[in-house]
């Protein structure tokens, strides 16, 4: 894969590297947050295999690379595009079609998914915040609605930023209660 450009993110812990190809197919995005995770996708798993990455996130034509901040990033992002433009689709992708954290679109089983007000949030989610979280190297999930409180889990650059638990996820809070249901907050897990 050629990297196009990489790019800082708000998370000084976190940049993304731009490609010039897709990692994946359409709106799926997948999201690693152990070594574990990302055994079953050769790409995923050989960028964990370098010291000091916490985290990685793949979406569209892009991939964010978390570290414990243990790291200069001079360094660090030599050893993280070695791998990176080393591969192909293929390896950015689970081995044998077996399923991942982000492919799995069904997410009926979590609280509140039958809730009348989730079209409407997800529609303002996807409009007027994913965006943003993209542009920054990073995105959400919904986790669940439980009564009035939208449960969401950043992943990528948003995961361990500071700004995503305090500003992001006030504006989040802001733009719901605007758009969708007044009485509506917003909590990570």
């Amino acid at each position: 894969m050629k990297i196009a450009e990489i790019e800082p993110t708000p998370n000084p812990n976190a940049m993304k590297f731009v490609l010039t190809e897709a990692v994946t197919h359409g709106f799926v995005t997948r999201s690693f947050e152990d070594f574990n995770q990302a055994s079953a996708v050769p790409l995923a798993k050989a960028i964990f295999e370098i010291d000091h990455v916490i985290s990685v996130y793949f979406a569209d034509r892009w991939i964010t690379v978390t570290q414990d901040g243990g790291a200069d990033w001079s360094q660090l992002l030599r050893a993280v595009a070695e791998p990176i433009r080393a591969a192909s689709f293929a390896d950015a992708n689970p081995e044998g079609g077996l399923s991942v954290s982000g492919d799995d679109t069904d997410d009926s089983d979590l609280p509140g998914m039958d809730d009348p007000r989730l079209p409407m949030i997800r529609e303002t989610i996807d409009e007027h915040i994913m965006p943003f979280l993209a542009g920054d190297g990073g995105g959400l999930k919904i986790m669940g609605l439980v009564d009035n409180q939208l449960l969401v889990r950043y992943e990528g650059a948003c995961g361990t930023c500071p700004a995503s638990m305090t500003g992001t996820l006030l504006a989040i809070e802001n733009l719901l209660q605007v758009e969708v249901d007044p009485e509506l907050y917003v909590a990570t897990v």
